[in-house]
């Protein structure tokens, strides 16, 4: 029974590392997710960042409870999902870069905020548009080995609860860093910032969209 418990324990820990290493690069979704704290506060940052969590957790159950139905579905759609990715990312950035924080906030101050997981629902989705995160969840199960001599449910489970819990862990930690110096900026500074974080997207999503494109060239 300790020995259960503590293999589990192990397990849930590794999730944990898993999670948090998939989070910690600050691709499209980091920089989005910062610029969300910037503008909007860290509730509104840490929201969006859980609905990343949430979508690197749906990857953990593929890889982790071996779902190959839902596995095959979204490789053998990953092309659909990762060009919707882009465009949208895209979008986001351009919306982002021509964004006045002047009139930005200006609204937040007149209205309430409507629906307070939209941001949630978008970065969970925008998240989900890249099925090779399952292949890194595989792999990384595999290379620590852990169900090398367990391959049951409660370990399972415990691998799912930790690659969440360190996703959560990683967007709690980068929105709170954030929103300490949020408070310094003013509104000739939150227009820069607005500028540079679209910029970054824009041009890290056209990377991306470059590397796509040279993979199915390469295909060929």
């Amino acid at each position: 029974m300790i020995a259960e418990t503590v293999n589990v324990f192990v397990v849930l820990v590794k999730g944990i590392v898993i999670g948090f290493a998939v989070s910690a690069p600050m691709g499209p979704i980091g920089v989005l997710c910062v610029q969300k704290t910037i503008n909007k506060g860290r509730r509104i940052g840490f929201l969006s960042g859980l609905g990343a969590a949430t979508a690197d957790s749906v990857y953990a159950i593929i890889a982790a409870f071996g779902l190959g139905y839902t596995q095959r579905l979204f490789t053998e759609h990953q092309l659909v999902l990762q060009v919707g990715g882009v465009i949208v990312l895209l979008f986001l950035g351009f919306r982002i870069f021509f964004t006045n924080p002047v009139s930005q906030i200006r609204k937040q101050a007149t209205r309430k905020y409507p629906g307070i997981f939209e941001d949630f629902v978008s970065v969970f989705f925008l998240t989900l548009s890249n099925p090779l995160t399952i292949i890194f969840f595989g792999a990384s199960i595999a290379a620590l080995g852990i169900f090398d001599a367990d391959h049951t449910l409660i370990p399972q489970l415990a691998i799912v609860a930790g690659v969440f819990l360190g996703a959560a862990l990683w967007w709690f930690i980068i929105t709170g860093v954030v929103n300490l110096f949020r408070h310094k900026f003013r509104l000739k500074q939150l227009w820069w910032m607005n500028k540079l974080s679209g910029g970054i997207i824009i041009l890290l999503t056209i990377l991306a969209a470059i590397g796509l494109y040279s993979g199915l060239v390469g295909n060929l």
